[in-house]
């Protein structure tokens, strides 16, 4: 279904263009993707941040309406995992009219015509993924893999390739693995002299299924200490919130004056709930004006909401704002610092302590030689760039 975005604090108007995009795609309906926002079909997920969502239905509040959903990080932190959830990504292609329709009656959601792209770049035009053959084999490092692994000169990534822009399904048939989650690992396999087989999976069966099935798992895992006593970690990223504002930030907005303001976040996500929660409590204790969180089932209808000035601001992940900007060519921008940071890692099975000291290596010569910078940077994500990778940081959660 494609969104009509309204005025902060009404109703919002849908396109019921359901059964048309179901007769052309064979499938449920989709959001339209802002701009050529590259958020897949079937919605992107972030650990620490967000839960696995049914399509097709947004839902607002006006001052803050707190719900109880498992969110990501409850989910992804608990020891009884939920239950799998099934998704179908479509290719945009085959709904070509349906979205032409739907450009069309909704020309504020976006600036050119809303279709998938394959890849980032800087003017917001698809361009080609990360090219492994840019990397060496490092012969050295490729003489210190376990002799299974390079006996069948493949290396197999399990990664729940659902959440735009670290791993996703895209490209022109809108199911090659992509995202700067996928680079790294084609880096890492370049490296290791190794070709890549990334094997798309539930986020909650990866871990598990390291070693008979994966051997390694690259699907943003934040790195907690429940997950350290199951496997090994390499840390490659620090993920936090960031908040953004329209190019220019034309209504003045600082994160540090929230009273009153409209603000749109992701339903279900840290940032709601305790970020806006807590910060809504303090206006109210204060004697101000609650805040108005505008609360969305899908990241680019909240994006939509900003770049078509409804909104004053929005909160999120800080990957996803990253993203955001680029892929709105510049329509919005950061407002403030990242915050609330946490390591990423890549998974190495728990029996494997000398597979792990082999990933951190590979990538901290990646680091070293310029090739990590350079796949953050194609996805506007170099502010979570790490510097020291390390095997089984400390972590506090």
């Amino acid at each position: 279904m494609c969104y009509l975005p309204g005025p902060a604090g009404n109703n919002v108007e849908s396109l019921a263009l359901d059964t048309a995009w179901e007769e052309q795609v064979g499938g449920p309906s989709q959001t339209l993707p802002l701009s050529g926002i590259r958020y897949p079909c079937s919605r992107s997920f972030r650990d620490n941040h967000r839960q696995h969502k049914s399509g097709g239905t947004m839902s607002e509040s006006t001052n803050l309406s707190v719900t109880q959903p498992t969110n990501r990080k409850q989910a992804r932190f608990s020891a009884a995992p939920p239950a799998p959830e099934r998704h179908r990504t479509k290719s945009l292609a085959k709904g070509a009219a349906i979205l032409t329709a739907c450009v069309l009656a909704l020309s504020a959601c976006t600036g050119a015509a809303g279709t998938a792209v394959s890849g980032p770049s800087s003017a917001g035009s698809p361009t080609a993924s990360f090219d492994p053959a840019s990397v060496k084999t490092d012969e050295s490092l490729a003489s210190q893999l376990p002799a299974a692994i390079k006996s069948k000169g493949t290396l197999v990534i399990g990664s729940d390739t659902t959440y735009a822009p670290a791993e996703f399904l895209g490209g022109s048939d809108n199911r090659t693995p992509m995202g700067y989650g996928i680079d790294l690992a084609k880096a890492i396999g370049a490296t290791l002299g190794l070709k890549v087989e990334v094997q798309t999976a539930e986020f909650t069966g990866i871990l598990p299924a390291l070693g008979p099935k994966y051997d390694l798992g690259i699907s943003s895992f934040s790195i907690t200490n429940e997950r350290l006593e199951a496997v090994n970690f390499v840390s490659y990223l620090q993920a936090g919130t960031t908040w953004a504002v329209q190019k220019g930030n034309p209504k003045n907005f600082s994160p540090d004056d929230v009273c009153g303001k409209s603000v749109g976040v992701q339903t279900g996500t840290t940032q709601e709930d305790p970020d806006l929660k807590e910060r809504n409590d303090e206006c109210v204790k204060a004697g101000k004006q609650p805040v108005n969180v505008v609360t969305l089932k899908n990241q680019t209808d909240v994006t939509t909401r900003l770049v078509n000035g409804s909104i004053d601001a929005m909160v999120a992940e800080s990957t996803l704002v990253g993203y955001a900007i680029q892929q709105t060519n510049g329509a919005v921008e950061k407002a403030g610092e990242v915050y609330n940071t946490s390591p990423v890692g890549i998974a190495v099975p728990k029996n494997d302590p000398a597979l792990a000291e082999l990933v951190q290596k590979v990538v901290t010569k990646l680091i070293a030689d310029g090739t990590y910078k350079t796949i953050l940077e194609s996805w506007n994500n170099s502010d979570g760039a790490i510097t020291n990778p390390e095997v089984n940081p400390a972590v506090t959660s």
